[in-house]
């Protein structure tokens, strides 16, 4: 895995167009899903936005942008199907870690984001829930890449609406670790749960995975600050 330098003020400047670009391009997706205006003016939306992308291709990077270091030197992942705000297809789901090293957001699915009828299609909570899964992993300190994931759907999830995410590490073995995790709304009651078996790539070791003591006593390792 690599980690970019700081970006310098002059690429700070250029992500805040692409997060701004990312920003309206969400916009005219929901826009795309709920627009019922007459079939001529989809078809001449349509042809502007084939110019507009035509335009935007000009110049194409080898791959979206991926790890860097933000200001004061908080990693980021700005290209981030879940998180990057410099990718459309994101929310982007803002995760928080607490003292107590479990993970929370706070989201709303959009209308783009439709399955069953006013509800969130199940794909798309299994990719919130795997991503938080394996922040809460590595916010325990042991980093990986999912494994497996098992999902358990409990009622519909609506769109629209305000939503709560958690996850967190519950334990480790060697190089596998799990982790647990639910959508639910805002007063407890859980829409779509998640556990999901985390593997640490050989690679990673030493990079802050966590060692055998910790593994075998099923705790996270307590890291000093």
């Amino acid at each position: 895995m690599t980690i970019d330098v700081t970006p310098t003020e002059d690429a700070e400047a250029r992500l805040a167009a692409l997060v701004e670009l990312s920003r309206r391009a969400r916009a005219l997706a929901d826009a795309v899903v709920l627009t019922d205006v007459p079939e001529s003016e989809v078809t001449a939306v349509a042809a502007e936005l084939a110019a507009l992308t035509e335009r935007l291709g000009a110049l194409r990077r080898e791959s979206p942008r991926s790890f860097e270091l933000g200001p004061g030197g908080v990693p980021r992942n700005v290209g981030n199907a879940v998180t990057g705000s410099a990718n459309p297809h994101a929310l982007p789901l803002v995760v928080r870690v607490t003292p107590e090293r479990t993970v929370r957001a706070e989201l709303s699915f959009r209308p783009v984001h439709a399955g069953p009828p006013a509800s969130v299609h199940g794909g798309v909570s299994a990719m919130i829930l795997d991503h938080l899964l394996g922040e809460a992993v590595a916010a325990a300190g042991f980093p990986g890449v999912t494994g497996t994931l098992t999902l358990r759907y409990r009622r519909p999830v609506p769109y629209g609406e305000p939503l709560v995410a958690t996850a967190e590490y519950t334990r480790s073995e060697g190089r596998k670790t799990w982790a647990e995790g639910r959508i639910a709304l805002p007063d407890g009651t859980a829409l779509a749960e998640a556990s999901g078996l985390f593997v640490t790539p050989a690679g990673w070791l030493g990079r802050g995975a966590g060692d055998e003591t910790g593994s075998k006593s099923g705790q996270a390792p307590v890291r000093e600050r």
